[in-house]
């Protein structure tokens, strides 16, 4: 993992329970930026997949052209 799907994924946790805690007291302002932050967090982590994706596929084309 790296530290963009790290912190995605936080990001995303600490979103939900913020959401969470903003339906249960009702503040609809809490909910909103609870879920703003889970969109944030996901789309962080899914640049770190992307990115985690181009080093493998990076590392797989240089083992196949050394071993040419």
């Amino acid at each position: 993992m790296n530290k963009n799907q790290v912190n995605g994924t936080i990001k995303g946790l600490t979103g939900k329970v913020q959401e969470e805690a903003g339906k249960l007291v009702g503040n609809p302002q809490q909910q909103t930026k609870g879920v703003q932050k889970q969109v944030e967090g996901n789309a962080e982590k899914m640049l770190g997949d992307a990115q985690e994706f181009v080093q493998k596929a990076n590392k797989a084309v240089m083992d196949a052209v050394n071993k040419r």
